[in-house]
């Protein structure tokens, strides 16, 4: 057995094994359970088994997160954190068809909870910093090796927590790897993209609420509020924001429409889009800004027209368009429409060009002579955003090389959530060429 053979069947016992640890996030104190504690410890006692030093947090009981670091032979360089986090969605088993926390692996597919999202790149960079550990390697920057909880749920307990507690254990860091990119995509029959997130979506919530008079049903207002709420949602559903060519969606544009020959004009996007397969849709979502009416409520007796009438926004804005997307909103709901912001998480933005990007295009070209990594923006959230309030730069690159037809973006948070095992061969192989030479 080869050295590197041994570090990838060391990387799929720790996926797998992670995997068996069933550490669902529901989101509430009272049925979450200690899983992420369990899996915490796990990672914990094998990195302390080969000598590392390791900061075990766990400012709730059961909400546990690990950091730990090792050090580079240039201490001029910026840190590096390389980070996972343990903690799951909920699963509903009757629609799945292997056992979620079974890790078991059928026709070279491993299955489980986790496989994608992302107990997989745990298990690779736990095996990792163990082999960099046993074997003397040292990095030329430090590597900062973090282990999230509570991810699924904001990261309120996880990243968030540590960012705003324990900065100190992200001293000196400047650029960080994480989830979500570097899965491939096919550019035509014989060649691949590898996706990187240099940029994400920020996360807004709203409500709305029109307000009129309360009445008997019997008699209609010309202000009946759930009417006007209404009308308001089907305006948001209507609305089709404008294209905003970001520096990473204008990357993505480029490259793809170089190797298929695309014009990706404003008039064309959709349709370009459209022929790019499951690609479509997930670059589709960071051309714009959205908004989502995901929850309505007015009244509680038939008979009594309510005085008030409100709708819940999930809203996904692109960086830089925080005040244009309020203002347009406005004009969308109208003046009348009262407008509570809640919850909101700011998009961020890493340079598209760094020299990182260069590392992870050459430890994929080592293992795929024609592939090219292509960056783009994640239309959804990761802990790259926590870190990025303390300087960080964050990208979205765990790197799997899977067959042309399959969607790893569509494997989050899906039941029988799945992974080639060689898929993870090939991660374990970049991401350890990325962290010697980053």
């Amino acid at each position: 057995m080869t050295a590197s053979s041994a570090l990838e069947d060391e990387a799929l016992e720790f996926i797998r094994a992670l995997i068996r640890i069933d550490s669902v996030n529901t989101g509430d104190p009272a049925t979450i359970g200690d899983g992420e504690t369990r899996a915490a410890r796990y990672v914990q006692a094998q990195l302390e088994e080969v000598g590392y030093d390791v900061t075990f947090v766990e400012p709730r009981p059961g909400r546990a997160s690990i950091v730990t670091r090792l050090a580079g032979s240039d201490p001029t360089a910026g840190a590096l954190v390389v980070h996972a986090h343990l903690d799951v969605v909920p699963v509903q088993e009757k629609d799945w068809t292997h056992p979620p926390f079974g890790a078991e692996i059928h026709d070279g597919v491993l299955y489980g909870r986790g496989a994608v999202d992302m107990k997989n790149y745990a298990g690779v960079i736990l095996a990792i910093a163990r082999a960099f550990r046993r074997d003397g390697v040292v990095p030329r920057r430090d590597l900062v090796f973090a282990f999230f909880a509570d991810e699924e749920t904001g990261g309120v307990w996880g990243a968030r927590w540590l960012v705003d507690k324990q900065p100190e254990l992200f001293a000196g860091a400047t650029e960080a790897i994480g989830e979500v990119g570097g899965f491939s995509i096919p550019i035509d029959d014989d060649r691949r993209a590898y996706l990187v997130a240099t940029a994400e979506k920020g996360v807004t919530w709203a409500t709305i609420t029109a307000h009129g008079h309360a009445a008997h049903g019997s008699r209609p207002t010309p202000d009946n509020a759930v009417v006007r709420v209404a009308r308001a949602v089907a305006a948001l559903g209507d609305h089709r924001f404008p294209v905003v060519r970001t520096a990473a969606l204008t990357r993505f544009l480029e490259t793809f429409g170089a190797e298929r020959g695309l014009a990706f004009t404003d008039e064309s996007l959709d349709d370009d889009l459209d022929s790019l397969g499951f690609v479509s849709s997930l670059i589709g979502a960071s051309t714009r800004n959205t908004i989502s009416p995901t929850v309505l409520s007015a009244g509680g007796k038939t008979n009594v027209i309510p005085a008030e009438a409100f709708a819940r926004l999930d809203i996904r804005v692109l960086p830089g368009e925080d005040d244009a997307l309020r203002a347009e909103l406005i004009e969308i709901v109208g003046e009348d429409i009262e407008i509570e912001w809640g919850r909101e998480i700011r998009a961020i933005e890493s340079p598209p060009d760094a020299p990182l990007l260069d590392v992870l295009q050459a430890a994929i070209s080592r293992e795929d002579p024609d592939g090219i990594v292509v960056p783009y923006l994640l239309p959804a959230s990761t802990d790259n955003k926590h870190l990025a309030r303390i300087g960080i730069r964050g990208y979205g690159f765990v790197p799997l090389r899977v067959p042309a037809e399959f969607d790893v973006f569509g494997e989050f948070h899906a039941a029988d959530e799945r992974i080639p095992v060689q898929a993870l061969a090939f991660c374990t192989r970049v991401t350890e060429t990325i962290l010697r030479e980053a």
